[in-house]
């Protein structure tokens, strides 16, 4: 019985009840050879590496290709020795399986190697987090990467950070196409309001999610198999479901070591119910009122954890005063610039707004355009003169939007959640001009009801509200300024990353993936 050694040709996925899964080997034996997980091979004395050689030797060895270069403890039993048509695997726990056995191979069980290492030996010096999103929007990508940055920030090279679009890259087709209609749905709004509410209620999103899951969970296997992770965050609504059974299915069948699952909410306010799954180990919310909405759907307050969006750490870094930082960046240093951003796709009604605003301020103003992917715009205010004067710099993506938000006195913006967290954090006054249905609209009255601006849709009316802001109500204006900041929460991915860290230290028996571990050691203490 060779633990953590089968060829991946050789090798399927286990089914989620059984600790472990006896496969048919190609020849007979009495030797049996296990590995275990964790040994230092420069510490193994010669005579361990002769009697691994030994049992190498025998008639029944293990083809080359499925040996590791790992010392073995080999047990040999005589030939007389036959359980007949039975035999038994043990699991971890004193969890165990009857099945065929006389010429047999377990799969790995914790704690020994499974079935695929991935991504190389995994130091385990080192610990391992994946974290799974996608690129619809660019919000999940933003959440993920500002993850990472404070992990490296803060632990410098003690956790590697895997971030890994889960539906682009780990699910097969039809479903990988999945993120590619984000933008159209958007685009078109009233399928996205549609597709947003007719999976909001649980029993439509939990069998829907469950029915997508037949496809998917293969892939997913196969993706933990590769990154062998020591805890698992999602930062995006469909991560939780079909991870979270794929997950608890192997532990409990003993694949993998029980590890903590965690999920980071990048929504501000109105959260999809997708979001909340009562299997994870902790599940970090933005605001109490998306804490409210957990509870709702079943989450304990153990569970909950409120610490505000994961912005990059770069936010909360001191910068040069405006007037110095409109300089760096090109701007006139004592001229008030408006910041338009179209999120990632370049949404909203740029073109016309800036029309409008060089038609009502001309040059007592000067404008910022962040088109995001939207190169027809981008191209468009780039050939374009303005006859008032008014100085217009049209941008693509930027990596130094922490810059522009810095120099510039007032955004125009969609109610994205990062944006709006980040445009608090640099202390602008925010006027919202549009939002996707659903996710985003809860996030106009949370900017209305603190006083740090206000919603407006039409680019005439927009420039209207501007030149209020920037001439007669100055006073209030800059008051607005000073709220925004107050309600920054720079400090909330750093809180994040400390209490993430703590999560891969030991596994949560008492919540989430890890309680499949206590639930498999029961079965089998009951079946004994």
């Amino acid at each position: 019985m060779v633990l953590g050694t089968a060829p991946e040709t050789e090798v399927r996925l286990l089914p989620p009840i059984l600790p472990a899964l006896l496969l048919q080997r190609r020849n007979s034996s009495a030797a049996y050879r296990f590995q275990p997980r964790a040994i230092d091979t420069s510490a193994v004395s010669g005579s361990s590496r002769d009697a691994s050689a030994s049992a190498s030797t025998s008639g029944n060895s293990v083809p080359p290709a499925a040996r590791s270069s790992e010392p073995n403890l080999s047990i040999s039993l005589p030939r007389s020795f036959n359980f007949g048509a039975f035999g038994m695997g043990l699991g971890i726990g004193g969890a165990s399986y009857l099945g065929g056995v006389n010429s047999s191979k377990a799969v790995a069980l914790w704690p020994f190697f499974g079935r695929s290492r991935g991504h190389g030996a995994n130091d385990k010096k080192r610990k391992r987090i994946l974290i799974m999103m996608s690129n619809t929007g660019g919000g999940h990508r933003a959440s993920a990467e500002a993850i990472k940055a404070a992990f490296q920030e803060k632990y410098g090279s003690e956790y590697e950070i895997l971030i890994e679009d889960m539906w682009k890259d780990h699910t097969p087709a039809p479903f990988n196409k999945l993120p590619d209609t984000y933008a159209f749905l958007v685009h078109h709004s009233t399928l996205w309001w549609l597709s947003y509410v007719l999976l909001q209620p649980k029993w439509v999103h939990v069998p829907y999610l469950r029915a997508v899951g037949l496809f998917i969970s293969k892939r997913l296997h196969q993706a933990f198999d590769k990154f062998q992770p020591d805890l698992v965050v999602s930062v995006h609504p469909l991560m939780q479901h079909v991870p979270i059974r794929v997950l608890r299915s192997r532990i409990r069948s003993g694949v993998m070591k029980p590890i903590n699952f965690a999920t980071v909410v990048t929504d501000f306010t109105t959260c999809h119910n997708t979001w909340f799954h009562t299997g994870v180990t902790r599940c970090f919310v933005p605001t109490e009122y998306c804490k409210m909405l957990a509870s709702r759907n079943g989450l304990q307050d153990e569970q909950i954890v409120v610490h505000g969006l994961p912005i990059r750490p770069i936010f909360s870094k001191a910068l040069p005063p405006k007037p110095r930082m409109k300089k760096v960046l090109g701007l006139e240093p004592h001229v008030p610039a408006v910041l338009l951003v179209g999120g990632g796709e370049g949404m909203g009604k740029l073109e016309e707004t800036v029309d409008h605003i060089a038609e009502q301020l001309g040059d007592h103003c000067q404008v910022v355009v962040i088109c995001g992917r939207n190169k027809k715009l981008l191209d468009k205010l780039r050939a374009k003169s303005y006859p008032s004067g008014m100085r217009v710099v049209a941008c693509g993506f930027v990596d130094n939007l922490h810059e522009w938000m810095a120099g510039c006195d007032v955004i125009v913006t969609k109610a994205g959640p990062g944006t709006m967290a980040e445009a608090l954090i640099s202390g602008l006054p925010i006027l919202l001009n549009g939002n996707v249905p659903g996710q985003e609209e809860g996030n106009i009255p949370y900017v209305i009801d603190n006083n740090v601006g206000t919603f407006e849709t039409s680019p005439v009316k927009i420039a209207h509200i501007l030149r209020r802001w920037l001439g007669p109500e100055k006073l209030e204006f800059e008051a607005m300024g000073v709220r925004s900041r107050s309600l920054g929460r720079p400090e909330a991915v750093y809180n994040m990353v400390r209490d993430l860290a703590a999560l891969t230290d030991k596994p949560d028996f008492s919540f989430g993936t890890a309680t499949a571990f206590k639930e498999a050691k029961a079965l089998a203490k009951a079946a004994a």
